[in-house]
């Protein structure tokens, strides 16, 4: 089996509820990526863009591939050709924001009009810095801080001495002068810049019992499963 062939397998082993999942959440990056490779004249994100398009169609293929192997009659062909609709409604998405990329072959003069236009949607991008005084410095993004349940942003990216760090992991650890690439709206945007700042202490999420983090675990594990079943078509056997 060539690379090729293995870089197109390697999405296969997951549930089509796993793929649809990996391929909205993939969308959404590469959109916000696109957008802020134009805001910060920068290449290095573009790039990035271009890798995850091609991670969009390795899923996109094993979206294919799953189906496939799902169908076994002509009402299951009929169900999984809607949930591949769905997928393939991701990747157009990708495919049109990777090419807002192109537009970085013009000077940024020439393109003023991308920062009015984010300027004026609802849900808008900023940069905030994390402060030696934040309470945000030392701590992960999800178990830590569950930036996004308490703030309302999206954490798209962090640069650090290090360089860029595209869609950072929950586990990813904030650090004093760390740049915090984020969307959201400007209510929600102010207040991660004065928890950034320091101006204002975090507000902590409210620890889970592990008796119910567990509970919450089995339910989220039995709709999953129960939703699996249904998308390969296997309720109507």
């Amino acid at each position: 089996m060539s690379d090729q062939d293995d870089d197109e397998l390697r999405y296969a082993d997951m549930t089509v509820l796993e793929l649809l999942t990996e391929m909205k959440d993939t969308s959404e990056t590469i959109v916000d990526l696109a957008y802020a490779s134009l805001r910060f004249n920068s290449s290095s994100i573009a790039e990035e863009v271009r890798k995850l398009e091609k991670d969009m169609d390795d899923l996109k293929y094993a979206m294919r591939y799953r189906v496939m192997l799902s169908a076994r009659s002509r009402d299951d062909a009929k169900q999984m050709s809607g949930i591949l609709e769905v997928g393939l409604a991701a990747d157009r998405i990708s495919d049109a924001a990777s090419s807002i990329t192109s537009l970085l072959r013009f000077p940024q003069e020439k393109r003023p009009y991308i920062n009015n236009i984010l300027n004026e949607s609802d849900e808008k991008y900023r940069m905030v810095r994390i402060s030696d005084v934040s309470d945000m410095k030392g701590r992960t993004i999800g178990p830590d801080l569950a930036v996004e349940a308490q703030t309302a942003c999206r954490i798209i990216a962090v640069k650090n001495r290090h360089g860029w760090t595209f869609d950072p992991e929950g586990f990813f650890k904030l650090r004093a002068g760390d740049e915090v690439f984020a969307r959201g709206s400007a209510e929600s945007l102010d207040q991660l810049s004065a928890y950034a700042s320091g101006r204002e202490p975090y507000e902590f999420p409210e620890a889970v019992p592990d008796d119910k983090a567990e509970e919450d675990a089995a339910d989220d594990a039995e709709v999953e499963e129960a939703l699996t079943e249904e998308l390969r078509g296997e309720d109507s056997e």
